[in-house]
């Protein structure tokens, strides 16, 4: 490892690869893949089906377009080490894994309190819907998150950059992020400390807070609801929504709040995983399961093009 004056790598050292590579490179293949399959059949329902032209998965579009990027940041990478005998990730290339990561991360804490302001705006408010959500202000909310995800990763990415690593530089970790590199440092690492609790606020805390009071809100609107069929319609979209924040809230929250007593590597990587690599597979499927429009696009699709195929064949 090329040390210089011992402020200055050129790689690190993925410690979290010592064992099982081969099986990690299936598992992780296989996530990568129904990823990309789930999202990318989200996008194309979305943009091909004109029923689903709606503020709401308008910005599930772009959940889906941030959940490709989530593990394409981070599980190329990983299938790459997976089959080396040692793990290895160059420092500017670390950096560049960290500001995408960190950007993802900011960016869906925040589109996921727009999403939940969104369905509150619909169920308690929808004489005023059309107006409160117009396609500018749904453009300008998905501009503002994806550059509030891009400053908060900015300034963590900057503060890394900082950073000095003695002797052998070795992240028990399979991925570059803030608080292995933060644990591998060998110089002051208060400033970064102080910016990833602030962004624990501002970034998580702050839009957390705004969906369960939405979700409050909702949950009032639903009970108060006179027919049964539109409370289980509104439930069942709501409840899909709540499941993803609570999966990606409480995973990114231990992620980037673990107590340093009782640190456990094996256990940060698992948290980890969950919350940047296991989540955005998940989501799509949720949405698909639980949403009634969603599956019946995907059965318009499958079956209108089936359709269209057999009577062309008959011509």
């Amino acid at each position: 490892m090329a040390v210089e004056n011992q402020t200055h790598v050129t790689e690190f050292t993925l410690l979290s690869f010592s064992h099982g590579q081969p099986f990690l490179f299936v598992l992780f293949l296989a996530v990568y893949l129904a990823t990309l399959l789930g999202n990318s059949a989200i996008l194309a329902l979305v943009f091909l089906d004109p029923h689903l032209h709606r503020p709401m998965y308008f910005f599930l579009s772009h959940l889906s377009c941030l959940d490709i990027c989530y593990s394409s940041v981070t599980v190329p990478k990983i299938l790459a080490n997976a089959l080396r005998p040692q793990a290895t990730i160059s420092y500017r290339g670390c950096l560049a894994q960290m500001f995408f990561l960190m950007w993802c991360a900011g960016t869906e804490c925040v589109l996921l309190a727009v999403m939940a302001y969104d369905r509150y705006a619909a169920i308690c408010q929808p004489l005023r819907y059309a107006h409160t959500m117009s396609w500018g202000v749904c453009v300008a909310a998905a501009t503002g998150c994806w550059l509030w995800g891009m400053l908060d990763s900015a300034v963590h990415t900057l503060l890394a950059t900082r950073l000095s690593f003695c002797r052998a530089a070795r992240l028990q970790h399979i991925f570059c992020d803030v608080p292995p590199l933060l644990r591998a440092a060998c110089s002051n690492t208060h400033p970064s400390e102080v910016a990833l609790h602030a962004a624990s606020i501002f970034v998580g805390l702050g839009p957390f807070l705004l969906v369960i009071i939405s979700y409050l809100r909702i949950l009032a609107t639903i009970i108060q609801m006179p027919v049964a069929t539109n409370r289980r319609k509104a439930f069942s979209t709501c409840s899909a929504h709540l499941l993803v924040v609570t999966l990606y809230f409480v995973t990114a929250n231990l992620n980037y709040n673990r107590p340093s007593a009782g640190y456990s590597p094996a256990a940060d990587t698992l948290v980890s995983a969950l919350y940047c690599i296991v989540t955005p597979m998940l989501n799509p499927l949720i949405y698909s399961l639980r949403n009634q429009e969603v599956r019946g696009a995907l059965r318009k699709a499958v079956w209108g093009q089936g359709m269209l195929g057999c009577l062309g064949s008959d011509a």
